[in-house]
Formats: structure tokens, sequence, C-alpha cells
């Protein structure tokens, strides 16, 4: 099977690799649309992120979805033909994380495209069947890979329990941050800002519904905050850029009593933040990562069109192109791209 593999920084090759066999709670995915993330990109240039480093090559790709072609002994809800979203992150069912719910916390978790294990950049997937969700008729797999971002903009929602009538403020106007948007509309918001330094994206995020889009590069994000808000702050901040202006404002921008919720990864892993200023006003600080439980959530948005993710697509490329594609989306500009397969 064709497989592209991470063979250095700034470097794939493609590979022939042996189809997998799906074990007997398995089911073999032939893979049509692969997501390229934050994350693939980074290793693509880094060779690593923080302590996960590449040290073999590896195959990128955590956002997949595909057509189920085999199936395990042992598996039943799904069978040959069955179009699923894969949730890339298996954990061990173990642990007291496991045990507990938050399975998204093991700490003996196979992600894709996690070194060492191989992601979806590949023509064929095995993978446990229960974390392979069957796609409705009206969901496509494009969407159903992208299944996964959105994902992280549910669990980001519901750790700030942004509700009906809730003012949001999303810092970030990446596939994530406008994830966010979506999702903090679907859930009940009626006054979503958004702000980010690319007006590109920033105009992107308007045509998506956000209420007021603030470029930081150009205006104080306190001010426009608290002049959109007649100086209450935000109920719910998200931050979903990583950038350290960024978290740092969260606080500044918040309302008193109000939830912040940090998505983004900061590149240094320490930013200061007013500690009094966390007690006085009473302020929740999460994090936020990944996700747990929100496929099926995700899929029965996309099924009643509460939310659109394939707007996000800036461009689609075949694998033999992937390089390219890699290039494309390290622009600034770029929102989303996307590896599709032959049929």
């Amino acid at each position: 099977m064709r497989t592209a593999v991470l063979t250095e920084p700034k470097q794939f090759e493609l590979a022939d690799r042996p189809r997998p066999s799906p074990g007997p709670d398995d089911v073999l995915v032939e893979v049509s649309d692969v997501g390229i993330c934050g994350s693939d990109v980074h290793y693509y240039e880094h060779g690593r992120i923080g302590e996960y480093v590449v040290e073999d090559p590896l195959v990128l790709g955590h956002e997949s979805a595909g057509t189920v072609v085999e199936v395990g002994d042992s598996v039943t809800g799904l069978e040959t033909g069955d179009r699923v979203a894969i949730e890339p992150g298996v954990p061990c069912r173990r642990c007291a994380h496991c045990k507990n719910g938050d399975y998204h916390l093991c700490e003996a978790v196979t992600f894709m495209a996690t070194p060492p294990h191989d992601g979806a950049f590949a023509e064929y997937v095995s993978w446990p069947a229960d974390f392979a969700y069957e796609l409705p008729e009206n969901v496509s797999t494009a969407e159903g890979a992208l299944c996964e971002p959105l994902s992280v903009g549910i669990h980001a929602c519901r750790r700030g329990a942004v509700g009906t009538g809730d003012t949001v403020l999303v810092t970030g106007a990446g596939p994530i941050g406008l994830m966010i948007l979506e999702v903090a509309r679907a859930a009940g918001a009626t006054d979503i800002i958004v702000s980010d330094i690319v007006a590109e994206k920033l105009d992107f995020a308007s045509e998506r519904g956000a209420d007021r889009i603030v470029n930081v590069t150009e205006a104080d994000l306190e001010a426009e905050v608290m002049e959109y808000t007649d100086g209450v702050g935000a109920d719910v901040v998200i931050e979903a850029s990583g950038a350290p202006p960024s978290i740092e404002a969260t606080l500044d921008t918040v309302r008193r009593g109000g939830k912040i919720v940090l998505v983004g990864l900061a590149s240094e892993a320490e930013v200061p933040l007013d500690v009094l200023d966390i007690i006085d006003n009473e302020l929740d600080v999460c994090g936020s990562f990944r996700y747990k439980n929100t496929y099926d959530a995700a899929i029965d948005l996309l099924a009643d069109g509460a939310v659109n993710v394939a707007g996000i697509v800036d461009f689609e490329s075949s694998l033999e192109d992937v390089d390219a594609a890699f290039q494309r989306a390290m622009e600034p500009t770029t929102i989303k791209g996307m590896i599709t397969f032959d049929s």
C-alpha cells in the first residue's frame, strides 16, 4: 500500500508497505481523506514537538476517515462498506484515568502520528472498531476526517461550560479557533469575538459568523472586548493561538467570575499570569487536552447541519504531492489542507 513517510525534517518519502490485517477487535479502513493538522506541520518543520521526537521514519496524519473493507472476527456494529471517522487516540482502558472516563488523559495512549506511532497518510489503517464511528449518508468522509479538530472544539467548549446567551472570546482564528466558533454558536453563545494577527483569517471568521473580529496588530484586545461588552468582559475566553500575549490577555478580557480555557500550545512552557487577579476575580482557569466522548456529538452536529467543517478546507492534494501540500500548509494565510486518496 502507498504511504507517505517523514524521514527527516521537510522530507517525505513515498513508500510501499504491506497492507495491514485487522485483529479480532479491529476494522481495516481504506483511507479516503486525511486533514493536515498543525502538529503534523510542526513535526514536518522541526522533527519534534516538545519531548516527542521523530527518531525513526514516521507516517503523519491523524485526522482521517474512510471505508471499512474488512472486519475482525469479534467486531459487531460495523461491516464492510461502512464509511467511518477514526478517533486517533486509543487508551489502555485499564488505568485510573480510563476507568474514571477520562481516557484522553491515559498516559499509555496510542495516538496516531505521535512518535513512535504511525498515522493515516497510508492507503489502509487497521484500528480498533470501537474507535471507528459510522458516518450517516449526509456526512462526507472529508467531514468525517474533520471530526478530529471539531472534537477539540467540542471539548474546549465543554470545559468552558459555554451556554445559552454567553459572550465568548476566541483568541486565534486557525482551524481550532474556527471550530470553537462553530461549536460555541451551536451551544447557544449569542456573541462571539475572534482575535488573530492575520487579516485574511479574521475576515474568514467574520464570514463564518463572528460578531466582532479584532486584529491585535492594529487594536488593543482588552479595549475592544470591553467596548463590545459594556465594560463587563467575556463570559468565557478560549485561547486557541498559543501566543503568549494572547494567553496573558485572557485575564484582562474575561468578566469577574468567568471562565478561561487554554487550548493553544505556547512555544514556551511558562507564561506569566497574575495569580492575585485570578483569585480576586474568582476565575476558573483550565486546560483543554484533546477530547473524550466527542465523536458521536461531532457526527450529530454535522448530520444536523449545525456546524460547517468542510468550509475551512483551503485545498486538497494527493498523497504523491504531500511535500507541496505541507509547504502550502505552512503559509500564514492557509487554514486547512487535506490529503485525499484515489478511489
